[in-house]
């Protein structure tokens, strides 16, 4: 009886280990991206971290989906209008999530989308950047989604910014995340 009591106490304890063992700590400013980053953009192609850099670096969205979540869309409409802003500075743009490169494809196509959406599958990426949202189980249709953070690199790869939040709703403005380019 002891033994089934010990085994029925520790097998949620393990489950609970697995499902956050998953992801590294978040990432911090000064820390380097991961050095294995890999994505596929909206079109299928695989993307580094280089090639989505511009001269003194980008600036990487995460966010959780195209798809389904509205203020991921708003996001993802908004920040459209950063592209000259950021090339002004020598700033790319780039958006990740776990997303298929359709989803990505058929959104860029319906809202207009010229900055580079990048597909995370398995959300590799997200976990190594330690930003997988903890709220969602293995059998949840949001597991592997990131939390909502907006990233600027440098071109040496160092985050120089970090603006996220455990709230999926709140989203920095446009105007934050220059003021976060420019090191404000």
């Amino acid at each position: 009886m002891r033994l089934a009591v010990s085994l029925a106490l520790a097998a949620p304890a393990a489950v609970a280990a697995a499902t956050i063992a998953y992801a590294a700590a978040p990432i911090a400013v000064g820390a380097k991206v991961p050095a294995n980053f890999a994505a596929v953009d909206s079109t299928g192609k695989p993307r580094s971290f280089a090639s989505v850099t511009g001269a003194k670096g980008v600036v990487m969205v995460f966010f959780r989906s195209a798809k389904w979540c509205p203020y991921c869309q708003a996001q993802l409409k908004d920040i459209r209008a950063l592209t000259p802003e950021l090339q002004k500075r020598g700033y790319t743009l780039a958006a990740i999530s776990y997303d298929t490169p359709e989803v990505l494809s058929n959104f860029a196509g319906k809202q207009d989308v010229k900055y580079t959406l990048l597909s995370d599958a398995g959300s590799k990426m997200i976990d190594a950047f330690g930003l997988r949202d903890p709220n969602y189980a293995p059998d949840s249709f949001a597991y592997g989604v990131p939390t909502a953070t907006v990233l600027v690199i440098g071109k040496n790869g160092v985050v120089r910014k970090k603006l996220s939040t455990t709230d999926y709703k709140v989203r920095p403005s446009n105007a934050t995340i220059i003021a976060a380019v420019d090191g404000n």
